[in-house]
C-alpha cells in the first residue's frame, strides 16, 4: 500500500520537491481553477486524457506530449489526486500505468481530505519548465477490450465486477444524475457482480484497510484465483476498482472494461440482465 498511497500530509511536506508532480484530475473540470494543492497542474480528462474523435484513451504521442509540458519525465513521481474520491485520478493512473510510467502515486483521501482538513489551497497555476518524456506500451494486459468480456460473461472465465451504482446495475437508471454518456437500455452484464466503488473507500474519502477490501470482495466471490474486470459506465468508477484489487490487495489478473455500460448497453443483441 505504501507504495502507491501517500497521505495528506506527505504531499504538504514534498509537493515542491524538484521530483515530485502532483496533479489533480477532477470530474468537474471547473474544480482546479476554484483551488488546489499548491504547486499541483491540473490535467482536463474531457479533452487531455483521451481521444475524442475514437473514443479512445490517450494516444501515445499525445501523452508524450501531455507529460513534457507538465515537467514530467521518466523518473518523476506523479502523485495524483481528484474529487468524487479520486474517480478520474484513478482512470489517469490506469492510463499512465498502461504506458509504462514506474512512479505513480494516489493521494488517499483525494481533494476531499485535502478541503475537509482545511488544508492551504491556490488558484494559481505554476510555471512549469517543460521535460522530455518517452512513453512505452500501451500495456493492453491491463484492458479488457469487448471480445474478451463477452467470452468471460457466457463462459464464465473471469469475475465481471460491476462498480455502479445498484440502481444503474438493475436498470433502473441509465447513468448518474447530470452525467451525459448513457446507453439504451439498463441492466448488467450477465454474471456480473455488484459491488459499488464507494465500498472501497471510508466517509473520509480514504481506501478501506486491507482486510476490509479482501472481506467486501471474498464476500462476493471474488478472489485472486481468477482473472478480475472490472467496469462501470465508462471506465472511470472502474477504475478505482482496478486499483484496488490490482495494487492494494495484489491481484495479478486484473482488467479495466473501459467501454463499459455505454458499450454493453448500446450493442444490438447484447444479452442483458436485471433482476
Amino acid at each position: 500500500m505504501a507504495d502507491v498511497l501517500v497521505t495528506t500530509d506527505w504531499v504538504a511536506q514534498h509537493a515542491t520537491d524538484a521530483n515530485i508532480r502532483i496533479v489533480e484530475v477532477d470530474v468537474d473540470t471547473t474544480a482546479y481553477n476554484q483551488g488546489h494543492v499548491p504547486g499541483a497542474i491540473g490535467w482536463n480528462w474531457t479533452t487531455e486524457l483521451c481521444d475524442t474523435l475514437t473514443r479512445d484513451i490517450i494516444p501515445l504521442k499525445k501523452l508524450e506530449e501531455l507529460l513534457g509540458k507538465s515537467g514530467i519525465d521518466n523518473k518523476t513521481t506523479i502523485i495524483l489526486y481528484g474529487d468524487n474520491n479520486n474517480w478520474f485520478a484513478a482512470w489517469a493512473f490506469w492510463q499512465l500505468k498502461m504506458y509504462g510510467h514506474e512512479d505513480v502515486r494516489m493521494m488517499d483521501g483525494g481533494r476531499k481530505k485535502w478541503l475537509a482538513e482545511g488544508r492551504d489551497v491556490s488558484t494559481d497555476t505554476p510555471n512549469i519548465g517543460a521535460k522530455t518524456y518517452k512513453a512505452s506500451g500501451p500495456d493492453l494486459s491491463l484492458r479488457a477490450f469487448l471480445p474478451e468480456v463477452q467470452q468471460a460473461s457466457a463462459g464464465k472465465k473471469a469475475s465481471l465486477v460491476d462498480v455502479r451504482s445498484p440502481a444503474e446495475f438493475t436498470g433502473e437508471i441509465l447513468a448518474p444524475p447530470g452525467l451525459p454518456e448513457t446507453c439504451q437500455r439498463g441492466g448488467h452484464i450477465p454474471g456480473a457482480k455488484s459491488i459499488p466503488w464507494g465500498k472501497n473507500c471510508n466517509e473520509d474519502g480514504t481506501f478501506k484497510s486491507a482486510d476490509e477490501l479482501k472481506a467486501l470482495y471474498g464476500g462476493q466471490g471474488v478472489s485472486a484465483d481468477a482473472p478480475v474486470i472490472a467496469y462501470c459506465r465508462i471506465g472511470e468508477r472502474s477504475s478505482i476498482t482496478w486499483f484496488v484489487l490490482k495494487y492494494l490487495l495484489g491481484f495479478k489478473n486484473v482488467k479495466n472494461y473501459d467501454g463499459s455500460w455505454t458499450e454493453w448497453g448500446n450493442l444490438v443483441g447484447a444479452p442483458v440482465e436485471r433482476p
